[in-house]
This record gives structure tokens, sequence and C-alpha cells, in this order.
């Protein structure tokens, strides 16, 4: 098991995730004028469903950090499963950062940090998959 520090270290950051991205799916899903507001500076120009379409997105994402929040310390492996999900995400932001024409200050700012900080968070779980699934299995017998 992972030492008591760690452990709640873990449950902080899923419990920030699914708070985080449950406030993005509410907002986009129901205020989308708010999000172009805060994020672009400019009006919400109804972009074919792409918002919506994110917003869908950010909801799966809080399914499965609630799921692995309730479930991660019997099945460590749904620490691995957020990593995954966490790390699909490196690209994406930097990406609308470079590609996007009007963002506001709270957008960069948000934009830029996103991709550090999913880096790391991805790093923190997955190596608390690994040490959890090592004190699983005992410590290395030597070969025979």
């Amino acid at each position: 098991m992972l030492s008591e520090k760690n452990t709640k270290l873990i449950n902080l950051i899923l419990l920030a995730f699914v708070g985080l991205d449950l406030i993005y799916t509410v907002i986009v899903f129901f205020f989308p004028e708010l999000w172009f507001k805060t994020i672009h500076g400019t009006s919400y120009s109804g972009t074919q469903g792409l918002l919506q379409r994110t917003g869908a997105m950010w909801a799966a994402f809080t399914l499965f950090q609630l799921i692995a929040y309730l479930n991660w310390k019997e099945k460590p492996y749904w620490l691995a499963i957020i990593a995954g999900l966490r790390f699909s995400e490196l690209a994406a932001d930097w990406t609308y950062l470079y590609f996007a024409q009007d963002l506001s200050f709270l957008g960069r700012i948000s934009l830029f940090v996103s991709t550090p900080t999913n880096m790391l968070v991805s790093w923190i779980f997955f190596k608390a998959f690994v040490t959890s699934e090592q004190m699983a299995r005992g410590p290395k017998k030597p070969p025979a």
C-alpha cells in the first residue's frame, strides 16, 4: 500500500479533477456563452457543436475519475487508466492555444499550464500504480 501522504495526494488530485471537469461540463452544456466570454473573450459563435463535443469528453473524464476515486485503493489499475486519460490530453490544449484566433488572458494561461499539469498528474498516477503493483507482488526473489 502507498504511504498515507501519497494516498491523500492521489485522492485530492482525483477529486480536484472530478470537480474541475464537472464544472467544465456544466458550463459548456448550459452556459456556452460564459465559456466563450471567459476563455475566448468573445461572444459564443456556435461552432458546429464542437464545444459540446468537448463537453461530452469532459463528462466522460468526470465519470472515469469518479470511478477511480471510489475504487483505486482496491483496484490500482484505475490509476493507470486515469494516467492514460490525462496523458491523452497532452497535445490538445497546446494545439488549441496555437490555433485559436481569440483567447482571453485567462484562456491563454489556462491552456498553457494544462499540458504540464496533465503530464505531472499522469506521471504521479502511473508511478503510484506501478508502486502499488510492486508492493502487491512482494519483494523480488533471486533466481534459484
